[in-house]
């Protein structure tokens, strides 16, 4: 199913439609402000098991983001941060962004890495910042691209139309929110320090 959202006035009750699914344990493919990402709520593990196989990884060996719709609410599944880290998530989000945080323990086990910390995300984008507001909880994402060469031409991962014909049948729904764009985000390790990981779309001096 492919459903059409708006950034800048997504549709309540498409907006609704797509939580109910996410909230009753589905797997949708939703837009970010960078590359669109298969996603969950953080309250089904099960779903989260289901990402992993369509991303092609065992869930150990995951690494998820948290998608969340304000730093108000991604602050509640972290350690409390010191001031330079709260000032620096401030400037930057909501953005294309990635900080990886140490995880509180409200954050499940298997949604976080080897060494304890979730990436976190606000991304710039309406219509799931609205979709994670009606759900109530963060999303549990990772990118919809491939781990390896597929022979996929690089449209396919960016274009919400042909996303939906590769992957539409294997899960519940893929919100169109327009084309994504063809980088990632910039992930900056908060977990120890301040620390560039992978520049990406966002620019951001540290």
């Amino acid at each position: 199913m492919l459903v059409r959202l708006y950034n800048d006035n997504p549709n309540s009750r498409e907006v609704r439609r797509v939580a109910e699914a996410l909230k009753g344990g589905e797997v949708a493919i939703v837009p970010t402000d960078t590359l669109y990402a298969f996603a969950c709520s953080m309250e089904h593990k099960k779903a989260v098991e289901q990402i992993a196989q369509l991303k092609g990884f065992r869930v150990k060996q995951a690494k998820y983001s948290m998608l969340c719709s304000s730093l108000s609410q991604a602050s509640e599944y972290v350690r409390a941060m010191d001031r330079d880290t709260f000032a620096l998530l401030k400037r930057c989000l909501p953005g294309p962004f990635t900080f990886i945080m140490e995880a509180a323990g409200s954050v499940p086990r298997n949604y976080q890495n080897a060494n304890h910390t979730i990436g976190i995300r606000v991304p710039e984008c309406g219509a799931l910042r609205a979709i994670v507001d009606e759900v109530g909880v963060p999303l549990i994402a990772t990118s919809v691209r491939p781990l390896d060469d597929t022979g996929d031409e690089p449209e396919t991962y960016l274009d919400p139309e042909l996303i939906h014909d590769r992957f539409g049948s294997r899960v519940a729904m893929v919100v169109d929110a327009g084309l994504a764009d063809d980088q990632p985000s910039t992930v900056i390790d908060c977990s120890d320090g301040i620390e560039l990981v992978r520049q990406g779309k966002g620019e951001v001096d540290l």
